[in-house]
């Protein structure tokens, strides 16, 4: 693991960073905001990078080496301290484990040891000791890991309170430590810099008392070789030699931030309820306020966090996508995580999974079957392992996930679900979580379209069940049951919006939300109403992630007792169903699937109608992925409501949506994170896979116009591939020779310096025009999934081959 932190000479600028972006935000919602590197904090190179690596000798033998480069025109002095704590588990509660202890012990000249003694009673050995060496430090500070009382106005401080080593440091305060014990310690290094001069501080964490020599030979072979080997290894994920070198540098990248995302995360609902023993109760409006009904949920795990820097904690279908990449490198991490959130102590017991930490009880997309699925084929294919007992295991706790969503998102009982932001925050009209219009109600073409997609995901499981599984007629049964469920699904999104409006628009060959309004709700209007909304965004591409194909042989030998039966029944008896236009249901001759079945939510006509929308650069297709809305909503031309709605509190409000490429301009639901025109790298993944899974069953002759109005024809393999690179070229340089990357904008200091263009950061989401790195800096998260696509890059585009 290796990890660099950049840290300026000069005062880190906050009270200038707040100051300036207010201003900015008051004399213009509009104005960019003001960052970090806006500030010239790093001008004249005066900083210093702080690289940070770790090697393991054993499991529990860690070496640690930091190395200091200051890249100033002036010698400068860096405090560096390392620190070493026990997270305070004995203040706050009772404890079986007792309070742990950290002391220095059996220092010599060349180094300082710290002896680590804790109890740990989940292990078959409670008393755990473990040893930090320190390369010899200017001294050792201890404090104990505990709350300024004193700062909080709650009485006296009784020990050497944790912001102690802050004021030693700092401030100069030599009484605020102490030097030889305590439940946190930083060896403290004053290394004095020349200008370009480089120093190095070796520490190593170890299950080994009394090793006389932690920093000989053996600590530098150490490092080499775990260096070699995880060359080798990433060599090995994406083999292809004709996978360019910058490309392998931002999958490396990816893989790294991906790995240095996993977070301990503890949060038990049931104790944050209570407070603490022995402290001031909480306020009442705990017992019924966020998260009150969760009261079950235990989470003390390590987790796939979104960004540890600015969201470090889980979002379940970030997390969904997070075990893409995290697969190709560590599956058993990958499955782990997608079955902690099916177990009893997440899961509620009505079935829901918990969206994220500030309410679980919001609605994500249900996008774990379909990452249980990918997982379980990316392991199978570069692992050889086939894993049926995690593909049951989830299979049977996503039926229970698959319930509540029919329980609780089909208010009607007809089909149709709901579900408000479902992730795409501010995409909508209104702010689809919270409808301030007093009876109107909004039907969403997405979320019935995520629930047909969940619906073909167990079905595949299902049936990938039945030929594994010794009792096969169980699995054959349950992918009759998502089978039947999946034509009820198609048939209700092609009767949304009833006689008077449906959520395909034949004219404009795209799908809308239906927005339900009551009597009087519209200036000069007395009747109910409903009216197709016509933003042409992600929600009207969303019906396409509905598609899967099941070939003839698993038919014949594994689904043939009661799905194939049922299958021919319908197509026999139920041609409403199986006819209808949101549904393309064949018994295809296809050279891909050799006979077989093919489902989606589109047919072949709607699909070519859609896709001329997405791949026209005037609407969706952009130089770096495919925009969230539409290009054609852009200024002065944005979607205007035809009309002025009453509110709740009385006034009328006609909104508009209008393309914003970067940052948007409103708070509408969360409004920083822009869902009206940038590109999302989740759901630009969902739709090339989607794509790749239409061209199975639809083969090479099935073509399209790419770019729309463009002239060149092309199958849908071949326009994913195209999707792909776009993607990819966001993190690479725009040119051979240059050292310009679309991801840092106008940032010169990323485009131009040799020290800093090499690193890639993953941004949570994309500028829709120059593909700038937008939102969160360091979300490799979901945006690792790119490491996904270059791995396919490898394999096939690479190498000039087509898909088995």
């Amino acid at each position: 693991m290796k990890g660099l932190y950049k840290y300026p000479h000069n005062a880190f600028p906050y009270e200038q960073l707040v100051k300036e972006n207010g201003r900015r935000k008051a004399q213009d919602a509009r104005a960019f905001e003001f960052e970090l590197m806006d500030t010239g904090i790093f001008d004249d190179n005066r900083y210093f990078d702080v690289f940070v690596e770790y090697a393991k000798n054993s499991p529990e033998d860690i070496l640690i080496q930091i190395t200091v480069v200051n890249h100033g025109p002036q010698a400068k002095e860096l405090h560096l301290a390392p620190t070493l704590w026990f997270r305070n588990t004995w203040s706050w509660g009772p404890t079986e484990e007792g309070k742990p202890s950290l002391e220095s012990v059996n220092s010599s000249g060349d180094f300082q040891v710290v002896k680590a003694q804790f109890t740990d009673l989940k292990s078959a050995q409670p008393e755990v000791k473990k040893w930090l060496y320190c390369e010899t430090p200017d001294a050792m500070l201890y404090t104990e890991n505990e709350t300024n009382k004193e700062k909080f106005g709650w009485g006296k401080n009784t020990s050497y309170v944790k912001d102690g080593i802050n004021d030693y440091i700092v401030n100069g305060k030599t009484d605020a430590v102490n030097h030889q014990q305590g439940t946190k310690v930083s060896p403290h290094y004053r290394l004095n810099l020349a200008p370009g001069e480089t120093k190095i501080v070796r520490l190593r964490l170890s299950d080994i008392d009394d090793l006389a020599t932690p920093f000989g030979s053996e600590f530098g072979s150490v490092f080499e070789q775990r260096k070699n080997e995880a060359d080798q290894f990433y060599q090995a994920v994406t083999p292809s030699e004709e996978l360019p070198v910058e490309m392998r540098n931002v999958q490396r990248q990816a893989f790294a931030g991906m790995l240095w995302s996993k977070q301990f995360f503890h949060y038990v609902v049931q104790d944050w309820i209570n407070g603490d023993p022995g402290a001031p109760p909480p306020t009442q409006r705990k017992n019924s306020g966020r998260n009150s009904e969760w009261t079950h949920l235990f989470n003390e795990d390590i987790i796939s966090m979104p960004d540890k820097w600015e969201y470090p904690w889980f979002a379940a279908w970030d997390l969904a996508f997070h075990t893409i990449p995290l697969a190709l490198i560590d599956p058993e991490f990958a499955k782990k995580q997608l079955y902690l959130f099916t177990r009893e102590w997440f899961m509620h017991p009505n079935g829901q999974i918990p969206a994220y930490e500030w309410n679980f009880s919001d609605v994500n997309p249900p996008v774990h079957a379909w990452a249980a699925w990918r997982v379980y084929k990316i392991e199978e294919k570069m692992y050889g392992n086939a894993d049926g007992g995690f593909l049951e295991q989830l299979f049977q706790k996503l039926s229970l996930y698959f319930t509540w969503w029919t329980n609780r998102k089909d208010v009607d009982g007809n089909n149709l679900f709901g579900g408000g932001f479902l992730g795409l925050d501010n995409i909508g009209v209104f702010d689809r979580s919270n409808l301030k219009i007093a009876g109107a109600s909004i039907e969403q073409s997405d979320g019935t379209s995520w629930m047909g997609m969940f619906c073909l995901n167990l079905l595949k499981m299902a049936a990938e069940l039945a030929k594994t599984h010794t009792n096969s007629k169980v699995y054959d049964d349950m992918a009759s049951k998502y089978f039947q469920h999946f034509l009820l699904i198609a048939e209700a999104l092609n009767k949304l919006g009833g006689t008077e409006v449906d959520v395909w628009d034949d004219k404009d060959g795209f799908f809308y939300d239906i927005l339900k309004l009551p009597a009087n709700a519209i200036q000069g209007g007395n009747n109910p109403f409903s009216f197709s909304m016509k933003v042409r965004s992600m929600v009207g591409l969303i019906p396409l992630f509905a598609v899967e194909a099941i070939d003839q042989e698993t038919l014949d030998k594994y689904l043939n007792s009661d799905f194939k039966k049922r299958a021919d029944w319908f197509l026999n008896h139920r041609q409403d169903l199986t006819k209808n236009e949101n549904i393309y249901f064949d018994k295809t001759d296809s050279n891909y699937i050799e006979g077989g079945l093919a489902l989606s939510l589109v047919n072949p006509e709607r699909l070519k109608r859609i896709l001329k929308r997405m791949l026209d650069e005037s609407e969706f297709l952009g130089d770096y992925g495919i925009r969230a809305l539409s290009k054609s909503h852009e200024p002065p031309h944005p979607y205007l409501l035809p009309f002025a709605i009453k509110m709740e509190d009385g006034h009328f409000e006609q909104p508009l949506v209008e393309y914003e490429p970067g940052e948007s301009r409103f708070g509408l639901f969360g409004g920083n994170s822009n869902w009206r025109g940038p590109i999302w790298m989740p759901v630009n993944f969902l739709i090339i896979e989607s794509l790749q899974k239409f061209h199975r069953y639809l083969g090479d002759d099935y073509k399209v116009e790419y770019p729309t109005g463009s002239g060149k024809m092309l199958n849908l393999w071949e326009v994913s591939t195209e999707i792909s690179q776009r993607l990819i070229n966001i993190f690479l340089p725009k040119s051979e020779g240059s050292t310009e990357r679309p991801v840092y904008g106008g940032t010169k200091k990323f485009q131009d310096d040799p020290n800093w263009n090499q690193y890639i950061l993953f941004y949570e989401y994309f500028h829709g025009d120059n593909g700038a790195g937008i939102g969160a800096s360091h979300q490799t998260g979901w945006t690792g999934v790119v490491a996904k696509l270059i791995q396919q890059h490898g394999a096939y585009t690479a190498q000039g081959k087509n898909p088995e």
